[in-house]
């Protein structure tokens, strides 16, 4: 499954939003004038001078919604470090294990060898999830139905239905319980869906970071299809994001990538 990013919400033009926040603090503006002639051109001015200026709280007050699909959980882990961000996850305790798909790093796809053996522990740990949840869901179901009455099998659906409206939920909450804990053998390799929320200055630091050489491969796949996104919406605000060499030295000191010319003809700053 390919990584896919989509750009859901944004604050409604975003720009001018941050160029209200400037103009308060730089002009005797008031409230009820404060979009007052702010253009275009006058709106690009401002955030120019934010970023000539260093001053970067207005971008605050411009927000950005991404939902993004086919990563995996060692890429999700990694994204929700940037703490000044909000996120919802999908929850491998109320989603069945079993239909999880796994992403493939790319250079153990081309490494024959190494993708056996990739392929070979995945399959096997898909098929422990599958044994360790229905083994746990059936004892669950046991003990419900001793205390109960009766016997039933068959699928999730099935068995809750069988038992009634006024039993339904509490046989649905064994079923999650079995997932709660099945999901412990499921691998770093586990896709995974997100929704999170970024202020633009937030995004402008996750740039910095994620689009670099040495970030890892996924995230900053999920970081240039976020730039390209905003870029289509804020121009302004996003044409100086990317990694921290494009403007400057390489923050990375000895474990720089030695690519910083490369970096910037990729964002045309060369």
């Amino acid at each position: 499954m390919a990584i896919k990013v989509t750009l859901l919400t944004h604050t409604p033009n975003p720009e001018q939003t941050v160029a209200m926040a400037a103009k308060l603090c730089y002009s005797p503006s008031g409230i009820d004038d404060i979009r007052n002639g702010l253009t275009e051109e006058k709106t690009a001015s401002f955030i120019n001078m934010l970023s000539d200026l260093g001053h970067a709280s207005p971008t605050e007050h411009a927000s950005f919604t991404f939902g993004i699909e086919g990563i995996s959980r060692a890429c999700s882990h990694q994204l929700v470090r940037h703490r000044i961000a909000s996120y919802s996850q999908q929850s491998q305790r109320y989603v069945d294990g079993t239909s999880f798909e796994f992403v493939t790093p790319p250079e153990i796809a081309k490494n024959e060898k190494a993708l056996k053996a990739y392929e070979r522990v995945i399959s096997m740990q898909s098929q422990a999830y599958k044994e360790i949840r229905d083994a746990l869901a059936a004892r669950y179901i046991e003990e419900f139905c001793e205390k109960y009455g009766g016997n039933v099998g068959g699928s999730d659906e099935e068995i809750i239905e069988a038992f009634g409206k006024e039993n339904k939920k509490q046989c649905s909450a064994f079923i999650k319980k079995a997932n709660e804990d099945a999901r412990f053998i499921l691998p770093n390799a586990s896709t995974t869906k997100i929704v999170c929320t970024f202020n633009a200055r937030s995004l402008q630091n996750f740039f910095a970071h994620r689009c670099c050489n040495r970030a890892q491969w996924e995230i900053r796949e999920v970081a240039e299809q976020m730039l390209l996104q905003c870029l289509e919406v804020a121009p302004n605000l996003f044409k100086n994001c990317g990694p921290s060499c494009l403007f400057g030295p390489c923050p990375e000191g000895n474990m720089c990538c030695g690519r910083q010319k490369e970096m910037r003809r990729k964002y045309g700053k060369s």
